[in-house]
C-alpha cells in the first residue's frame, strides 16, 4: 500500500484476478505471531487499543489498523476518492434462510467453512476458505451464487469489501452471518495456527464451534431489523 499508510502486512495484498483455488493473501496481523504490545494507527501513528477500526484499501484489497478519527474520516463515499473504506462493526443473521439441496456443492467449495465478499475494484464475488496456508482463494460462479443464496435477505445487505458472508455447511445445516470482513479474516487465522493432519484436527474444529457461538451470540437476526 502506499502514502498516507505507513505499515501494510505484506502479506495481505492481492491483485489480478485469481485462478481458482490458489492460495489468497492473508493478513499476518491474524495468522502470524502476535504484534507488539502497542499498535499503531497506519495513518496517523497515534496508539491503539486491542480493539481498534479498520480500514479495506480496495484497490489493493489490504487492511490498516486505524484510530476512531482517522476512520471517521472515511465514512464518506468521496474521501480518497473512495478508496479506503472503514470496516462496519455489523454482525446479522438470518435464522430462517435454508439453502437448495445441492446448491452448495454447486459453489465448488471443497470444505464445509467458507466466507463471499464482493470485490468492487473487479465486480466479482469470490469464495475464501480456510487451509493450512491461510485463506485459499476461488471464483464464484455467477449462476451457482444466485442459486445458493436465493432467498437470503443478508446477501442483499452485503457490503463490497468490507463485509463477508461467512457460511457454515454441515449434514445438520447451514448457516449465513454476515460479518466485518476483518472477522472472516480473524477465524482463517486462528485456523492456520491451531491446523493439524488433513482437516485441520481437534484444535481448529473447537476453533470453528466457538467462532460460531459467539456469532450466534452477538448477531441481530435480521427479521428484527424490518
Amino acid at each position: 500500500m502506499t502514502a498516507p499508510l505507513t505499515r501494510v502486512p505484506d502479506d495481505a495484498a492481492g491483485t489480478g484476478a485469481p485462478d481458482a483455488g490458489r492460495q489468497a493473501p492473508g493478513l499476518r496481523r491474524f495468522l502470524g505471531p502476535r504484534p507488539p504490545a502497542v499498535e499503531r494507527c497506519e495513518l496517523c501513528s497515534v496508539a491503539l487499543d486491542a480493539r481498534h477500526r479498520h480500514l479495506v484499501d480496495v484497490r489493493q484489497r489490504v487492511l490498516a489498523c486505524a484510530c476512531t478519527a482517522c476512520a471517521l474520516l472515511f465514512d464518506r463515499d468521496a474521501a480518497a476518492g473512495g478508496r479506503f473504506r472503514p470496516v462496519p462493526d455489523r454482525y446479522l443473521a438470518d435464522p430462517g434462510w435454508r439453502p437448495e439441496p445441492g446448491a452448495w456443492e454447486a459453489l465448488g467449495v471443497p470444505v464445509g467453512v467458507a466466507f463471499f465478499l464482493r470485490n468492487s475494484a473487479q465486480d466479482r464475488t469470490v469464495a475464501l476458505y480456510p487451509s493450512p496456508a491461510g485463506a485459499t482463494e476461488s471464483e464464484v460462479d455467477a449462476r451457482a451464487w444466485e442459486a445458493f443464496f436465493a432467498g437470503s435477505v443478508l446477501a442483499g445487505e452485503l457490503a463490497p469489501d468490507t463485509e463477508a458472508l461467512i457460511v457454515r455447511h454441515t449434514e445438520v445445516g447451514t448457516s449465513c452471518h454476515l460479518v466485518p470482513v476483518d472477522a472472516a479474516y480473524e477465524l482463517v487465522g486462528r485456523l492456520r495456527l491451531h491446523w493439524s493432519g488433513f482437516d485441520g484436527g481437534e484444535r481448529a474444529r473447537a476453533e470453528v464451534d466457538g467462532f460460531f457461538a459467539e456469532l450466534a451470540r452477538r448477531a441481530t437476526p435480521r427479521e428484527g431489523l424490518r
